[in-house]
């Protein structure tokens, strides 16, 4: 029996968002669809990152702490920043000039589709993350979530 892989576990409903979409847009994109992040591709499709409303939440204080890294809870968390139509609206106006680009986290997890359910099982623990893109030739093809894998678990107890 071969051993399940990235391919046979995936969802292959990933949308992505362009590094040039504006903040705003990007917030309501997030909002609209009811997720917390997406992936980011360039013009040709190619994986180029990641962002997500903790990004944008980021915008919303407005460089507290200059100092700082950005990051992005996408892969780390199932956290959601909450952001409201209200709160999007009132984005600083600078924020406006912002795009995709100026906030992704270009650091990004991913898996080929051979990529077996024991190695990406070992990869979310090792690196904490709750989320692994899946990718072919650097274009985003599915994505894999910890829920995916728990899953497996309750279908075995079938």
């Amino acid at each position: 029996m071969r051993p399940i892989t990235a391919s046979d576990l995936m969802n292959p409903r990933v949308l992505t968002v362009s590094r040039d979409l504006r903040v705003s847009e990007l917030a309501n994109f997030l909002v609209a669809h009811d997720i917390s992040g997406a992936p980011v591709v360039d013009g040709s499709g190619k994986l180029v990152g990641v962002v997500s409303l903790n990004d944008i939440a980021e915008v919303l204080v407005e460089d507290e702490d200059e100092e700082g890294e950005r990051g992005t809870d996408f892969f780390a968390s199932e956290w959601d920043a909450g952001l409201s139509r209200e709160e999007i609206q009132e984005l600083p106006a600078d924020a406006g000039e912002l795009t995709v680009d100026d906030i992704m986290t270009p650091g990004v997890f991913t898996v080929g589709e051979e990529t077996t359910v024991s190695e990406i099982a070992g990869m979310m623990i090792a690196s904490h993350v709750h989320r692994l893109l899946v990718t072919r030739e650097d274009r985003v093809v599915g994505i894999i979530s910890t829920s995916d894998l728990l899953g497996l678990l309750v279908e075995e107890k079938e």
